[in-house]
């Protein structure tokens, strides 16, 4: 089974340009493409394990990077499908507003993970288990996922996100821009199924 690159259906977006989002679209494609080729390089290598032992454990070590890149790309394209939809009074908003005091304070909370020094994904996940939300920051795409955890809502901080429209010291501008497109209702129907 080869993975391909899902088609979004992206309206026109608030402070991200269309030439912005070619860019990053090329990106993710290239990330289905490299998950493709190590998955057949995986499989020719294995026909002499043992011979190859090194060469596979370095393509497993990068296969995950590639593999969510794609993901998590997925992820971040689908959340603006359908165009700027408001957060729904719903469960989500009664698990932010319960941990972080209102949904206003969840999005401030988001906005300085987001704006934060470094290149990564600032992720919105819930633990089923918990019951609780979580903002976190993933570095590389595979290092510091928090296991099991459902994502709810991906924001890219890779430059690659950005730099079309907006130089590094002005990514807050970026997080604005990102936040004011969301649909919210894929957010919502994401919390609806961990339950």
């Amino acid at each position: 089974m080869k993975y391909e690159a899902r088609t979004f259906n992206l309206p026109e977006l608030k402070g991200i340009s269309p030439k912005q989002v070619e860019v990053h679209i090329k990106l993710y494609e290239g990330y289905v493409k490299f998950t493709n080729t190590l998955r057949d390089t995986l499989a020719d290598l294995r026909k002499d394990s043992e011979k190859n032992a090194y060469a596979l454990g370095e393509v497993m070590r990068r296969l995950p990077f590639e593999f969510n890149g794609m993901r998590m790309h997925e992820y971040y394209f689908e959340q603006f499908e359908g165009g700027r939809k408001e957060m729904p009074e719903g469960s989500l908003s009664k698990v932010l507003s319960e941990k972080y005091g209102s949904t206003a304070e969840f999005l401030n909370h988001f906005k300085a993970v987001g704006s934060m020094r470094g290149i990564g994904w600032t992720i919105l996940a819930y633990d089923p288990v918990g019951k609780t939300p979580h903002v976190y920051w993933v570095n590389d795409h595979e290092l510091g996922q928090l296991a099991g955890l459902p994502i709810l809502l991906a924001m890219d901080m890779w430059e690659h996100a950005y730099m079309v429209d907006y130089v590094p010291a002005d990514k807050v501008k970026y997080v604005e821009a990102f936040l004011s497109n969301v649909n919210w209702e894929t957010v919502e129907n994401r919390f609806s199924e961990t339950k």
